[in-house]
């Protein structure tokens, strides 16, 4: 399970994440009140303005204060560190098989 840091201490798993949005359209507004109107929007933010919004697989959205990239980049950060631990754990077992 790798953990996302998306600002102010706030940290998600990185693997329930399907999109990093910017709110600045007017369907994304829409979306955010509605998620709001049901419960379902959790507000990061701090008091700051929103600048990018994280769509969770469990339907929730989070509000950050963390621009997209900034997120995006932490997650692609976790992606690299953790594919390279996969393939280090792939060649010890392909040297362990041939031992």
């Amino acid at each position: 399970m790798q953990l996302v840091n998306i600002g102010f201490g706030n940290i998600v798993v990185a693997d329930r994440i399907i999109a990093i949005i910017s709110p600045e359209s007017a369907p994304v507004k829409r979306l955010i009140q509605d998620a709001k109107d049901n419960q379902t929007a959790v507000d990061a933010t701090y008091g700051r303005k929103t600048r990018s919004i994280l769509i969770m697989d469990s339907g929730h959205m989070i509000l950050a204060a963390v621009q997209p990239d900034t997120i995006a980049s932490r997650l692609d950060r976790h992606i690299l560190e953790n594919s390279e631990k996969l393939l280090k754990n792939d060649k010890k077992r392909r040297e362990n098989f041939n031992d």
